[in-house]
């Protein structure tokens, strides 16, 4: 079942830190538009030890997928998620 979420959201073909940096901006995400900043990303505890270069490549491949965007109206290292993958946030509880 996992999987086929995977599939279904276009992160199937994506690396174990692709991964985490994509879970951290989803746990820093409260709601669609959130910006999310690249210093955010770095405290988060699945990305803390990855390093730098690796971070940005990922950051850079995430937003080449679609994944993440800028966020508009902002500096740079910015970003939003993709709204539909809020969406996707399982429910609490």
């Amino acid at each position: 079942m996992l999987r086929v979420l995977e599939i279904d959201v276009g992160i199937d073909g994506l690396r174990r830190i692709e991964r985490d940096v994509l879970l951290a901006a989803h746990a820093l995400c409260q709601r669609t538009g959130n910006t999310v900043k690249s210093d955010g990303f770095r405290r988060h505890p699945l990305v803390g030890a990855i390093p730098q270069a690796t971070f940005y490549r990922s950051i850079q491949t995430l937003l080449s997928l679609g994944l993440l965007e800028r966020a508009p109206n902002t500096k740079a290292k910015s970003y939003v998620l993709r709204s539909d993958l809020l969406s996707k946030r399982p429910p609490r509880g």
